[in-house]
C-alpha cells in the first residue's frame, strides 16, 4: 500500500489566485518604480557634483549649449518612440514651450553652472532643497492653492534652514557685517536658480498637457536654438580641453539630462506625482554622498542648516509623505 505523496508543492502561476498575482506584479511594479525614482535623483545629484567640476574647464554658458545640443537627439528620438506625440498639438502649445524652455532648460541651468563656479556642490544643492517649498508658497499666491497652516510651518522652518547655510552659521554675514562681507556670489545667483525654476514649475501646470519627454525635447531644441547665436557671438562655445571636461560633459548630457527624465516619468506611470515628488529630497543627501566620497569635507552650517530644510520641506509636503505610505 503506498504512502501518500506529502511533499509540499511550490504555487505556481497556474495554481496562484489571480488576486495573489496581481499583488505580486502591484509589488514588482512599485519596486522598480522606486529603484526608477533612485537613479533620477542620483543622477541629477551628480549633475551637481559633476558641474562643479565641468565649469572649471566649459565656461557655464558653452556647457549648457553643449549638454542639450548632446542631449536633444535621444530625447526626440525616445519621445518620438515612447510618447509617439501629435507633433500639431505639440507645437500649437509653442508660446508654452518657449517660456518653459527660457526659464527652466536655460534660465536654470545657466544660474546654476554660473553658481558651480562660486560655490561648492553640496551649498547649492542645500539651497535648491528649499525649492520645493518655494513652490508650495508661489503656488498658493499664483494659482490659489490652499495654504495650509502646516505648510506655512514647513515653508518657514525650511527657510531657517536656508538662511543657515547662506550665512555659514553666521547670521551677520546675511548683512555683511562684522570680518565677512555678505553671501557670497555663488549663493546669491543659486536663490537665482530656485527662483526661476519655481517660475517654470508654475508654468508648467498652467500649460497644456504635453507629453513629459516630448515636451523636454522640444525645449531643449529651444534652448539650443536660442543660446547657440549669443554663444558664437561671444566667442564660444567653448570645447572641453581635457579628458576629464569630456567625461564630465557627456555624464551630464546622457545621465541628468536623458536617463533622469527617462526614469522619472517611468515611475509616474506607477506612482502618484505627489508620492514621486518627495524622492526630490533625496537629491541633497546624495550630493552629500559624493561630495564626501570625493575626498571634502561638510561643515557644522551645512549639515544643520541641510537637516533643517529637509525637515521643512518634508513638514510641507506631509500630505505626499502620507499618501505614499498608504500605497506602497
Amino acid at each position: 500500500m503506498s504512502s501518500p505523496d506529502t511533499t509540499p508543492t511550490t504555487p505556481t502561476p497556474q495554481t496562484m489566485p489571480v488576486a495573489s498575482l496581481v499583488a505580486a506584479g502591484l509589488r514588482r511594479r512599485r519596486a522598480v518604480a522606486v529603484l526608477s525614482l533612485l537613479g533620477a535623483t542620483l543622477f541629477w545629484a551628480g549633475n551637481y557634483v559633476v558641474g562643479a567640476d565641468a565649469v572649471q574647464s566649459i565656461d557655464p554658458m558653452s556647457l549648457v549649449l553643449l549638454r542639450w545640443s548632446i542631449a536633444v537627439v535621444p530625447l526626440m528620438i525616445i519621445a518620438q518612440l515612447v510618447e509617439r506625440p501629435r507633433w500639431r498639438e505639440v507645437l500649437a502649445a509653442w508660446p508654452w514651450l518657449l517660456a518653459l524652455g527660457v526659464s527652466g532648460l536655460l534660465g536654470y541651468n545657466l544660474f546654476l553652472y554660473y553658481a558651480l563656479e562660486h560655490t561648492t556642490a553640496l551649498t547649492a544643492s542645500l539651497i535648491n532643497a528649499f525649492n520645493p517649498a518655494l513652490i508650495t508658497l508661489a503656488a498658493a499666491v499664483v494659482l490659489r492653492q490652499r495654504l495650509t497652516p502646516l505648510a506655512v510651518l514647513g515653508i518657514l522652518t525650511a527657510l531657517v534652514g536656508v538662511l543657515v547655510v547662506l550665512s555659514g552659521g553666521n547670521p551677520r554675514t546675511l548683512l555683511g557685517a562684522g570680518t565677512g562681507s555678505g553671501v557670497g556670489v555663488g549663493e546669491v545667483l543659486m536663490v537665482g536658480a530656485i527662483l526661476v525654476w519655481t517660475t517654470y514649475t508654475i508654468l508648467g501646470r498652467l500649460a497644456p498637457p504635453i507629453p513629459p519627454i516630448t515636451a523636454t525635447a522640444v525645449q531643449a531644441v529651444i534652448a539650443v536654438t536660442l543660446l547657440a547665436p549669443l554663444s558664437f557671438a561671444t566667442g564660444g562655445p567653448t570645447l572641453p580641453g581635457t579628458g576629464s571636461g569630456v567625461t564630465s560633459l557627456l555624464f551630464i548630457a546622457v545621465f541628468p539630462s536623458v536617463l533622469s527624465y527617462l526614469l522619472w516619468n517611468r515611475a509616474l506611470t506607477v506612482l502618484p506625482a505627489g508620492g514621486a515628488g518627495v524622492f526630490l529630497n533625496l537629491i541633497t543627501m546624495f550630493t552629500a554622498i559624493l561630495t564626501v566620497l570625493t575626498g571634502q569635507s561638510l561643515s557644522a552650517a551645512q549639515l544643520i542648516g541641510g537637516a533643517v530644510v529637509i525637515i521643512g520641506v518634508i513638514i510641507t509636503n506631509a500630505p505626499a509623505f502620507r499618501g505614499t505610505r498608504t500605497e506602497s
